[in-house]
């Protein structure tokens, strides 16, 4: 039986991955790299440990990726962090969820102080039981440190827990850690992309998996 649901947080429960996808753009052409917003977007699940090196060199990640991430960093924080909306249903989501007797936990590639204004803008604070940012996980995903991370604090096996996320880097991520994963389009990601990194089960959104949550691995599996 599952005991505990771990999300994603960004473009899972909260609709920034735009946002993230225009703060890259705008710090990689600020830096002299006039990369396609698509592709870039195409990439936003991962930190920038891993988003980077797909479009800059290894010598300039090693000498300039700290400053850039930082430049990202001050202009999310600055400019779109303040505008950030969760998606519809979250807290009721997360309600039913504990209503249900399982507790929850949020594994983000957020900084810390991000994660606290996602769960402020998904009226959730109140109701996660524990949470990992950046700062718990060496490398982000698709690696599997974030998750591993929220297992431990979850004192839980994988095969009780069970992942929500909106990319197919969290199934990816997810199927490393020994998690299966419940896939939501609400991020922007093909519902093909997501199956082929190993999601489970695919619903539109949180609100629609509150709708169908009888009928999701959350109250289904084994």
């Amino acid at each position: 039986m599952i005991e505990a649901v771990i999300f994603d947080v960004d473009g899972t429960l909260v609709d920034t991955v735009d946002q993230h996808a225009d703060a890259w753009h705008r710090a990689f052409s600020h830096f002299g790299h006039d990369i396609d917003f698509t592709a870039i977007r195409l990439q936003i699940g991962k930190g920038g440990d891993q988003l980077m090196p797909v479009f800059l060199s290894k010598a300039e990640v090693e000498e300039r990726g700290k400053e850039i991430e930082a430049y990202r960093s001050d202009l999310f924080k600055r400019e779109y962090l303040p505008r950030v909306r969760g998606f519809p249903k979250v807290r009721e989501l997360f309600q039913r969820i504990t209503s249900e007797g399982k507790r929850t936990a949020l594994a983000s590639s957020a900084k810390g102080e991000e994660l606290e204004t996602y769960k402020k803008a998904a009226d959730i604070a109140d109701l996660v039981h524990e949470e990992t940012s950046s700062d718990d996980a060496e490398r982000s995903k698709p690696h599997p440190d974030i998750f591993e991370a929220a297992l431990a604090r979850l004192k839980l096996s994988p095969k009780r827990g069970l992942v929500v996320g909106d990319s197919p880097y969290d199934a990816e991520a997810a199927g490393k850690a020994g998690l299966r994963t419940i896939g939501v389009l609400c991020g922007g990601f093909a519902e093909t992309d997501l199956r082929e990194a190993g999601a489970a089960q695919i619903f539109r959104d949180p609100a629609d998996l509150l709708a169908n949550l009888e009928q999701s691995l959350i109250c289904k599996a084994d």
